[in-house]
């Protein structure tokens, strides 16, 4: 297992966090991944099947916790031609404990520099920061 320190808030990435972006990103063997910091480490906390809809993926982020997650979002363009969009969530709900958002808060930069190939990035608070409508207009 390699893990990679983070400067700014000691918490390290766990390598399966790399690996399971490539397989979405490579292969798209995942519609979503959810992580979680846990002592001191980014770690994979759940995977969504291709299969899987937005609503599974919402489903899957906590009311009260916060998580990092990627989702991979097929739509279509004017033109109807199929796109796909791979998108990072900062979910920090504002029932979160402020501890909790600040170790996030200071840990996403350095943990999406290790994802590379994020196309657009959200931050959300409530569910209404990350609808499938913000979805559609941030991907066009």
């Amino acid at each position: 297992m390699i893990l990679i320190a983070n400067s700014a808030s000691g918490i390290a990435v766990h390598d399966e966090c790399k690996l399971k972006f490539m397989e979405l990103k490579t292969k798209r063997s995942h519609r979503f991944i959810v992580f979680k910091i846990e002592e001191k480490q980014v770690i994979v906390e759940k995977l969504g099947e291709p299969a899987q809809t937005y609503d599974d993926f919402t489903a899957h982020l906590p009311a009260d916790e916060c998580r990092y997650a990627i989702y991979d979002f097929d739509y279509f363009t004017e033109e109807n031609v199929p796109k796909s969009r791979i998108f990072f969530i900062a979910w920090s709900p504002d029932t979160a404990k402020v501890r909790s958002k600040m170790i996030y808060a200071s840990s996403k930069d350095r943990f999406k520099r290790e994802l590379d190939g994020i196309q657009i990035e959200l931050q959300a608070t409530d569910p209404t920061e990350m609808g499938l409508d913000v979805f559609k207009s941030r991907a066009n």
